[in-house]
């Protein structure tokens, strides 16, 4: 009886009315051969509305993707940098989209679906690009994505909206509004929207009534919001950004905690893969090389989502093919930014040394 009012409360906090069938505890990884399962190619150019242009828009780099199902197909939207002379982060950047009938082989659109363009953001979206994209969907089939807006000065972490994957409406900045416009300015990246299956669908949750995000490069913070664009991250006592976790002295996310894909809620609880840097100082895991992204996971608790339940001691996912040691960031990286549940396992990508797009399959 006790047993069956929690599940019940738990349901009614969470806004649904089955308790989570879904659970990630003891799940591994494998990388299939045909990695990595996408690459830059200089024949594909667009016409730069922002630059008045033509471009090779996926000429140096493709890595850092986005993955949704949508009709029996893994959609993936990937960051793509145009310029191969330039320096790390110096170049634009513009989120592409490609689909596959099996999670591996993918097909991509012709030309880039987000782009800076002669718009009201392309003061927060020029030079540097729209970069690092996380998607979800609502219930009504609305895709909501985030990803960083980048102008050489300040990132920030931005929405947009589409009914079908190709077509986005801006709405700008996430944390325009939240506290008197107080972290408009502020340094923001990498939104994981909390989830919940439906079906086989991963959806954004309503918890207490409101969507809710983990968020943050330097540590892991959390915000809320009523409409999906409009975003308020929590504060401590001091008014500062409230940190939900923090890199840690000798472990694999020693200089940052980064969150990958959208959170999702299952039996555990609220499962978070993020993504960790090794510091490169003699706080480093002296079991990676220094400065290696690798990738983490965190379960934290659905009735207090500051709490964490479970957070793993070792990386899940590090750098091991050549091609994730060696490219344009050489220290090694695994970066999740994606994970979908298809034909019944789960397949989660990640940029391979901002370089590629690579992918692991659940065991």
């Amino acid at each position: 009886m006790r047993k069956s009012f929690f599940y019940l409360l738990s349901g009614l906090i969470l806004g649904c009315s089955t308790p989570p069938s879904i659970q990630f505890d003891n799940l591994s990884f494998s990388k299939p051969k045909e990695n990595p399962v996408l690459s830059a190619d200089s024949t594909f150019t667009f016409f730069c509305p922002a630059r008045n242009d033509t471009v090779n828009w996926q000429k140096a780099d493709v890595f850092n993707p986005a993955a949704i199902v949508k009709d029996d197909k893994v959609y993936l939207l990937f960051r793509a940098e145009d310029n191969p002379a330039a320096i790390l982060g110096g170049r634009t950047s513009r989120i592409g989209l490609a689909y596959s009938d099996d999670g591996i082989h993918f097909t991509k659109h012709p030309v880039p679906v987000l782009y800076p363009d002669k718009d009201e953001f392309m003061a927060y979206d020029y030079p540097g690009g729209c970069e690092d994209p996380r998607v979800v969907q609502t219930e009504d089939s609305l895709f909501v994505l985030a990803y960083t807006s980048w102008n050489y000065k300040v990132a920030r972490l931005s929405i947009a909206f589409s009914k079908d994957l190709i077509h986005w409406e801006k709405k700008g900045p996430a944390f325009a509004k939240a506290h008197g416009g107080k972290f408009l300015d502020t340094w923001s990246k990498s939104g994981s929207m909390v989830t919940r299956m439906v079906g086989n669908r991963q959806v954004a949750a309503r918890i207490n009534g409101r969507y809710w995000m983990y968020w943050g490069e330097e540590f892991v913070n959390l915000a809320w919001s009523d409409n999906l664009y409009d975003w308020n991250p929590l504060l401590d006592d001091s008014g500062k950004l409230k940190a939900v976790i923090r890199p840690r002295a000798g472990k694999f996310d020693s200089r940052l905690t980064e969150c990958g894909p959208p959170a999702i809620i299952a039996k555990e609880g609220i499962v978070l893969f993020y993504n960790g840097k090794n510091a490169e100082d003699d706080k480093a895991d002296p079991g990676l090389p220094k400065g290696t992204y690798s990738v983490g996971k965190v379960v934290l608790d659905p009735k207090n989502m500051e709490s964490v339940v479970m957070r793993s001691d070792t990386c899940l996912l590090k750098p091991t093919l050549p091609h994730e040691l060696t490219g344009q960031y050489k220290s090694g990286t695994v970066f999740s930014e994606g994970l979908v549940f298809f034909q019944s396992k789960w397949f989660l990508y990640y940029g391979t040394a901002d370089s590629f797009v690579g992918l692991a399959i659940s065991d």
